[in-house]
């Protein structure tokens, strides 16, 4: 895990690619809407989403308009083990998730997902992001019903025959329960916006959300 302490050098080199823009893009990868979504309904509705460091995934959710909270944790694993030193050790089977609570009649499920695909991360990295490795960080979709399931596999067929992407998809769904992580990882990218991490991986997402999706802005 590098997020928490990276040495000096590393450190200064990713504030300088930071300044530079080097790497880490502000625009998203332009894909189409979802051909098929869930059905709308007048209740808040859950999404579970795994695609790297939850610091960032949460900001861009958050960021959205519809979206009523976001909650960093682990999916995929057991209670026991849900913390984020044992995470850590890549042998506990979670992956870094944000559990996306949301109001379907603003914005919908596959919307969620384009904005998933397309900005808060890249769904051709296997079991990494960006300077990230390991199975904790993979790209996955925890499916709360069978009809998010169906939206999503079709949506990774449909971007897939796309190809938005040099390189194939790598996004699975999966099973699993969701464990909510340490109180200090919430809300980690608005309470620290100078820390380097966030400065050279995370602000490039959440500007890359509000030039490609304005209308959604909150």
């Amino acid at each position: 895990m590098v997020k928490i302490a990276l040495p000096a050098a590393i450190l200064a080199g990713a504030l300088l690619l930071a300044a530079t823009g080097a790497g880490g893009a502000e625009r998203a990868v332009p894909i189409p809407p979802p051909a098929a979504d869930v059905a709308p309904a007048r209740e808040p509705q859950v999404a579970v989403l795994a695609g790297g460091c939850f610091w960032g995934m949460e900001a861009v959710f958050q960021s959205v308009k519809g979206v009523q909270s976001v909650t960093d944790g682990y999916a995929g694993g057991t209670r026991a083990t849900a913390t984020y030193a044992q995470v850590s050790t890549e042998r506990t089977g979670h992956a870094e998730a944000v559990r996306i609570v949301y109001d379907p009649r603003k914005v919908s499920y596959g919307t969620l997902l384009r904005i998933y695909f397309s900005v808060a991360h890249d769904p051709t990295q296997l079991n990494r992001q960006y300077p990230d490795s390991g199975p904790s960080y993979r790209s996955a979709i925890f499916p709360q019903d069978a009809e998010q399931r169906r939206v999503a596999a079709a949506y990774i067929a449909q971007l897939g025959q796309a190809k938005a992407w040099p390189r194939p998809i790598v996004t699975k769904l999966e099973t699993g329960a969701f464990y909510p992580a340490e109180a200090y990882h919430q809300d980690f990218f608005w309470r620290n916006p100078t820390h380097p991490y966030i400065v050279r991986w995370d602000k490039p997402k959440v500007t890359a959300f509000r030039n490609a999706f304005p209308q959604l802005v909150n």
